[in-house]
């Protein structure tokens, strides 16, 4: 009898500590979860990728063979750095046989994407007022360009099927769906019986693809509008009224180009949305271009950050900040070349030894301009690791 309350006993006490030792886990547990609940990923977006005809002479290796890398070499560890990264493509890739040309009809070697894929560029969208420039062949070949260098792309389409496709990427577990729309094509007529093939500003079509995007759960609707005047620094009416309708249909970002030239950025109330506040920029301006003069010939590197609770499910923009970048033309150790240069360092002139002192009168017009733009109308963006070229 004695031993039977002994291994009653026992078993009690073997028991208790194993229900411990559980709760002692779950506790663990739960502090790992509350510890790891987050995820933050970086979004970086730039402005125009175009590519003049200079651009073309000054990236010929030789005959039939062009080097664009060095364009980026200076800004791809940032682009690199990001978790996702896109521009706009405002060129097409039609094919030595149409010839290489600039404006008004682009037409750029393969190389040009390559060079862009190399930089660390993840999407490119296409749906720009060139991208007819060399009919619908072009256009074509241009997608299949860019799927060759293994980078998404967006607002223009092979197929019906392929259009009605919302893109949306798992970033980290943060799902983004991108969009892309575009003001017109310059004329260039779009085949009436193949109207898919690029995405025009149509309130109806943009209304249903950002419904389509939150039926597929995205966490994230990221609207990119190829539209507004060139060179104005400010956004058109016809801006306004486009964001403010997207806005309406539940979009959480609205990234713009065309104007050639930074335009401001605003914060605004989403609807139907996981984030409450969502942010535009009307233009992100020149990235890359042979356009030489103030205002176009500077550009931006934006750095959106995302944060997302993997328990409630809550995403939100925890920081915005950019990098301003500045276009270089001329020689480097006797070779014509194009540079986007990073305006990161007061000791730039140590940095780039080539800029003569006109050179650096620019980069700091630049600097300046851009942060004027983009810091005037809120401050809840940043320059990101900068110290001003002005020092």
């Amino acid at each position: 009898m004695q031993k039977k309350f002994i291994l009653l006993g026992f078993t009690i006490l073997i028991i208790f500590i194993f229900t411990f030792l559980l709760k002692s886990n779950d506790k663990k547990s739960n502090q790992f979860i509350n510890q790891d609940s987050t995820v933050t990923i970086c979004i970086s977006a730039v402005g125009d990728l175009m590519c003049h005809s200079p651009q073309v002479d000054y990236a010929k290796v030789k005959t039939d063979s062009f080097d664009f890398n060095p364009t980026f070499q200076y800004v791809k560890k940032y682009i690199e750095k990001s978790d996702f990264a896109f521009g706009n493509l405002e060129t097409v890739t039609g094919g030595k046989a149409l010839g290489y040309s600039g404006y008004p009809y682009f037409n750029a070697p393969d190389e040009f994407v390559s060079a862009i894929k190399n930089a660390g560029f993840n999407l490119l969208t296409t749906s720009n007022n060139h991208a007819l420039d060399k009919g619908e062949n072009g256009l074509l070949r241009t997608i299949s360009v860019i799927k060759k260098n293994v980078i998404n792309y967006v607002g223009t389409f092979t197929s019906q099927r392929d259009r009605d496709s919302i893109r949306i990427f798992n970033i980290k577990g943060i799902k983004i769906a991108f969009l892309a729309y575009t003001y017109g094509t310059n004329g260039n007529l779009i085949p009436p019986n193949n109207k898919y093939i690029i995405n025009l500003i149509d309130t109806s079509v943009i209304k249903n693809d950002i419904e389509s995007a939150r039926k597929q759960n995205a966490d994230v609707v990221l609207v990119y509008y190829h539209f507004g005047e060139e060179y104005h620094r400010l956004p058109t009416e016809f801006q306004k009224n486009i964001v403010d309708n997207t806005i309406k249909y539940g979009a959480d970002i609205i990234i713009g180009g065309h104007p050639h030239v930074i335009e401001p950025v605003t914060f605004f109330k989403t609807h139907n949305s996981k984030l409450d506040s969502g942010f535009v920029e009307y233009s992100l301006g020149n990235f890359i271009s042979n356009q030489r003069w103030r205002y176009s010939d500077c550009g931006v590197i934006l750095n959106l950050y995302l944060t997302k609770n993997l328990i409630t499910n809550y995403t939100s923009i925890s920081r915005i900040t950019y990098i301003p970048t500045w276009v270089y033309k001329g020689k480097i150790k006797n070779k014509n070349e194009y540079e986007i240069l990073p305006l990161l360092n007061k000791n730039i002139n140590n940095e780039f030894n080539f800029l003569s002192g006109s050179d650096l009168n620019k980069m700091r017009q630049a600097f300046n301009d851009t942060k004027d733009i983009l810091e005037t109308y809120t401050h809840k963006i940043s320059i990101e690791n900068i110290i001003s070229t002005n020092n």
